[in-house]
């Protein structure tokens, strides 16, 4: 299958992945429709993070409209194709829920570490605002570099190397070289690939924190004491399921991608999704 076959097959299913490109894409569109023709930087303000405490106050939203605005065609394509490419890779082992997880907090963390640095050096951010996808996709290319480092990777159809030093590669690319240039931007980087890293090492230890929000936390109930035995067998097959996928990992780690079978990728995969 091509990549515009994939990229027309992405947009078919209405995946969460399709849902973050679309919104990216068409807030660009909006941010340039309205400076370019209306000539008005209204939306753009109230979009991207203004590094100033005093103004981020009045626009608390900002921290995380910021991660979905762009302005240079050249920033969002750049952001896209790698969001695009590195959930691909992320979806093959891990549910849309923990993508967008990744990619909301790896965001938020970019944000906060620019706006402290901004509280202590209020003279260096001075007027500057932040934009852009970066810090947020980022952290989902990082996140895997821990949780499965060794997988390898086909860098242009041509180089083959572990996933570890691509999501190193990916890191020094984007942030490392000419660090000079928008150097709050990729400070921000730093934020989103830490949160990553976290997340990465976390899960491959067995935790996943993407459980512990506010948003999964449940309502307790006398009634849970007639469902304790479902819950129960629910609770083992999920440890068996996590087991199954640790035990693929591994040898994944050991002798790469391709060392499994044809069943034993299609049940990696079927046993990711319900993560």
């Amino acid at each position: 299958m091509s990549f515009i076959q994939n990229i027309k097959h992405e947009l078919q299913r209405h995946s969460k992945l399709t849902v973050l490109l679309i919104v990216n894409i068409s807030i660009f569109f909006i941010i340039n429709i309205s400076t370019g023709i209306f000539q008005s930087d209204f939306i753009t303000l109230n979009m991207a993070l203004p590094l100033n405490l005093n103004e981020f106050v009045f626009k608390f939203w900002t921290l995380f409209t910021y991660m979905f605005s762009h302005k240079d065609l050249g920033h969002v394509f750049y952001n896209m194709l790698l969001l695009y490419f590195s959930a691909q890779t992320f979806l093959s082992f891990l549910s849309e829920k923990k993508m967008v997880y990744v990619y909301i907090m790896s965001g938020l963390m970019g944000g906060i570490i620019l706006l402290i640095l901004s509280a202590i050096f209020p003279s260096t951010f001075e007027y500057s605002i932040l934009f852009g996808a970066s810090a947020a996709v980022l952290g989902i290319v990082t996140s895997l570099a821990l949780y499965i480092p060794n997988l390898p990777i086909s860098l242009f159809g041509i180089i083959e190397m572990k996933y570890k030093y691509y999501a190193l590669l990916i890191f020094a690319v984007s942030t490392i070289i000419d660090f000079n240039i928008n150097t709050g931007g990729k400070i921000s980087h730093f934020g989103g690939a830490f949160f990553g890293l976290f997340f990465g090492y976390m899960l491959k230890n067995g935790k996943d924190i993407s459980e512990f929000t506010f948003f999964n936390r449940t309502k307790t109930s006398t009634l849970k004491v007639v469902h304790s035995n479902k819950n129960a067998k629910a609770h083992e097959q999920s440890q068996s399921n996590q087991q199954t996928i640790d035990t693929l990992l591994d040898k994944i780690s050991k002798n790469g991608y391709e060392s499994l079978s044809k069943s034993e990728k299609e049940l990696l995969f079927k046993l990711s999704q319900k993560k």
